[in-house]
């Protein structure tokens, strides 16, 4: 209907010859048309989720439990990419994984940072985060010693045929409150702590041992009731096995940059192929001219085994796991007819409770898109994302291949071309036949920016590299066998590459040209208020307000730049062949300074809407003008509440941060005479103050440790805020405008 009122128009401008007014023509029916597409997609997706959250049924508890009954079950490696995490963060995700209920799993901390560091904070850093998986499998050696002592003691009695059912139950009820004492004891540390430590104390600790709890209680009324049947011998040795694998976990950790030979690309995707490219090999360290290197050899003369593995799970070190995530998801592998199941996921959903504005409108965006992931799976266009993720080994080998850098052979098994390394890995595999799965639960959850400079990082990365992978998926759409059948799986998946690029140019070309009065159309607004209707109705269905509509939508507007700045990096390295650096999303207390140019953007747009929609509205275009105000509307209102006025001026270098922190050393240089030597002039200096754009650690000041006993406190009275009031040798964070 829509196609009848808008389409005669440029019939009959073809019919007249009219240039400008075909093109413009054209290019609203493109636009509005693309805006159509995003809707049936949104809505085909919806769909699909509804239906399988409604036919979803979940496992009963004794089949996901299998592998605890078998000798040899699948075994399952989490590796998790770090590069200069905060230790606090890092120590979460490693509890979450650890304490997933899986027997034998191993994780691997993968550390990337610069395993040189040019600075003593960074040197310091690099030191914590090292020692963060020796810390963690000393605490979980201890906690597990109880249970893997019982279950000896169990086996010694079944060995000796003296095993009792009722005083084994009331052992299992014994050892089932210590482990559920254990996690609540974990949870009492996190009291206090910010949304992400709730989350963590409640999901990851208080609920197991809730259900800890529960199962000792069944012991105990077994155990209580003389003339019940008694558990079976087998029964027993479950119970006994699983609560000795609750702690039994392999931690380790691992840096690919100490070896030369290994690849030393800045990016996560080639950290996770370095380590996955050892698994199954002995490894020895041999110092060459150039540097360490690993080499193979025989098991015996091994400074390095790693394990090979059937199951590997990629974790961000932001990411936190539900307890029963790898036994849902190994179960979902392991069924009969899922042998070609490359990828099973579930997409991760922001962390709640947040008290900042900006990360609950965006982390209300990431649990909408966790909605179109579900339903995608119903139409077999699954994408992994790659926050988190269980990944068949086997599945990696079919698409594995062979580069070199720097004069090294180097395997790559998840593509590193584009930033969005899990897109385009996906479609190498489902061009291998592979299949990609969501498991229609929450089982994860991933922090979301708490600050605009933070977000503009990640969603422009989000933003970079669907326009390069759309040709490698047309490839695979239109080629081969079963080309029809690929249809509905194409509509979803070359909708997911394009609509960030094609939607970011269509808003800013309906704001900035008025299009006449022939272009209107009634069936425009049948299309877009169901939209929005539904679209408030998910944020309902997943915890947020119908208030929150509006500001997401405030949020769109306000990434319109950013998500163009992304399509432009890829634009770029089509043309240069160059690859776009990994950009990190900062995970730092305190805020991260966004680049002046999206805020002048920003700012551009505001006046622009607002001028415009204003002559507009005074030349009786009416529908254009008060489109144009209602955007500068929602620009206003992000500006305002989304970024901050004060934090917009200081990105903008209206607040001079650098002046700022000079002025602080100098203050320091006046007082105590160290403050004035050479260290503070090379890179120490340029990490305390750091570029625009970047929230650096700023610390006062490990050469000055001699004598920091002696310096009570040292202040300088024009600048406020911790680093005025910091003490020698203490860590602050330099914010703009402090």
């Amino acid at each position: 209907m829509l196609g009848f009122d808008v389409g005669p128009v440029l019939v009959e401008r073809i019919r007249e010859g009219y240039g400008w007014p075909i093109f413009e023509q054209s290019s609203f029916i493109a636009i509005v048309y693309f805006f159509v597409y995003g809707n049936l997609v949104y809505l085909l997706a919806r769909l699909g989720y509804l239906s399988r959250r409604m036919a979803h049924r979940e496992a009963e508890r004794a089949e996901l439990e299998a592998p605890f009954d078998r000798e040899n079950p699948p075994s399952l490696t989490v590796l998790i990419p770090s590069y200069r995490e905060e230790k606090r963060i890092v120590m979460q995700t490693l509890l979450s994984a650890a304490l997933m209920e899986y027997p034998r799993r191993r994780i691997v901390l993968l550390i990337d940072d610069p395993p040189n560091p040019d600075s003593p904070a960074a040197a310091r850093q690099l030191e914590e985060t090292r020692a963060i998986p020796g810390e963690m499998r000393l605490m979980l050696r201890d906690a597990a010693r109880p249970f893997r002592l019982a279950l000896d003691d169990f086996e010694k009695r079944d060995a000796a045929g003296t095993v009792q059912p009722h005083a084994e139950a009331r052992r299992l009820a014994t050892l089932y409150r210590h482990a559920a004492q254990w996690l609540e004891t974990r949870a009492e540390s996190l009291a206090g702590g910010d949304h992400t430590d709730a989350l963590c104390a409640e999901r990851v600790l208080r609920e197991p041992a809730r259900a800890l709890r529960a199962r000792a209680r069944d012991f105990e009324a077994d155990a209580a009731r003389s003339g019940s049947p008694e558990i079976s011998t087998r029964a027993i040795r479950h119970e006994y096995r699983r609560l000795a694998s609750l702690f039994d976990v392999e931690l380790t950790s691992f840096e690919r940059k100490r070896y030369v030979n290994l690849s030393h690309a800045p990016n996560k995707a080639m950290n996770l192929n370095s380590y996955i490219a050892l698994m199954g090999r002995s490894l020895r360290k041999t110092t060459r001219a150039d540097g360490l290197h690993l080499e193979d050899c025989e098991p015996a003369d091994a400074d390095l085994l790693v394990p090979d593995s059937d199951y590997i799970i990629t974790l961000d070190a932001d990411s936190l796991l539900l307890g029963d995530y790898a036994l849902k998801l190994v179960h979902v592998m392991e069924q009969t007819g899922n042998e070609r199941v490359a990828v099973v996921q579930t997409p991760y959903s922001a962390v709640p409770g947040t008290p900042v504005l900006l990360e609950r409108v965006a982390g209300a965006t990431t649990d909408l898109q966790h909605v179109i992931h579900q339903g995608t799976t119903q139409f077999s266009a699954t994408y992994w994302v790659g926050a988190n993720a269980l990944l068949r080994k086997r599945a990696l080998d079919d698409i594995r291949e062979t580069f070199e850098e720097r004069g090294f052979p180097i395997i790559r098994y998840i593509q590193d071309r584009t930033v969005i390394e899990d897109t385009e890995s996906t479609v190498d595999l489902i061009a291998k036949g592979w299949t990609l799965y969501n498991y229609p639960e929450r089982l994860a959850y991933s922090a979301t920016p708490p600050d605009f400079g933070a977000l503009v990082i990640q969603r422009r990365r989000w933003a970079n590299g669907g326009l390069l992978i759309l040709p490698k998926l047309l490839r695979y759409m239109f080629t081969g066998p079963r080309r029809a059948a690929r249809l509905a799986e194409g509509f979803l998946r070359v909708h997911y590459l394009t609509s960030l690029a094609v939607l970011s140019v269509g808003m800013l070309v309906l704001l900035a040209f008025p299009f006449d009065g022939a272009m209107r159309s009634q069936w425009l607004a049948v299309l877009t208020i169901p939209y929005l209707l539904l679209n408030g109705r998910d944020l309902v269905m997943n915890g947020y307000q119908w208030s929150d509509l509006p500001r997401v939508y405030a949020l769109n507007l306000l990434l319109v730049p950013i998500n163009l700045g992304g399509v432009a990096k890829s634009l770029h390295q089509a043309v240069t062949g160059r690859n776009t650096p990994f950009g990190r999303t900062p995970k730092v207390p305190g805020r991260t300074a966004a680049p002046r140019l999206y805020i002048a953007s920003t700012l551009a747009m505001l006046a622009y809407c607002a001028c415009f929609g204003a002559s507009d509205l005074a030349n009786s275009r009416w529908v254009h003008g008060g489109l144009m105000m209602l955007m500068a509307g929602f620009l206003w209102y992000a500006l305002r509440y989304l970024i901050g006025l004060r934090e917009a001026a200081e990105d903008l270098g209206l607040v001079r941060v650098r002046e700022a922190a000079q002025s602080v050393l100098q203050g320091l240089e006046e007082r105590m005479p160290i403050f004035g030597a050479s260290f503070w002039r090379g890179p120490e200096l340029r990490e305390l103050v750091g570029p625009n754009g970047i929230m650096m650690g700023a610390e006062i000041a490990s050469v000055c440790e001699p004598v920091a006993e002696s310096v009570a406190r040292t202040r300088t009275e024009p600048v406020s805020g911790p680093l005025a009031q910091a003490d020698a040798g203490t860590t602050v964070q330099i914010q703009p405008g402090t």
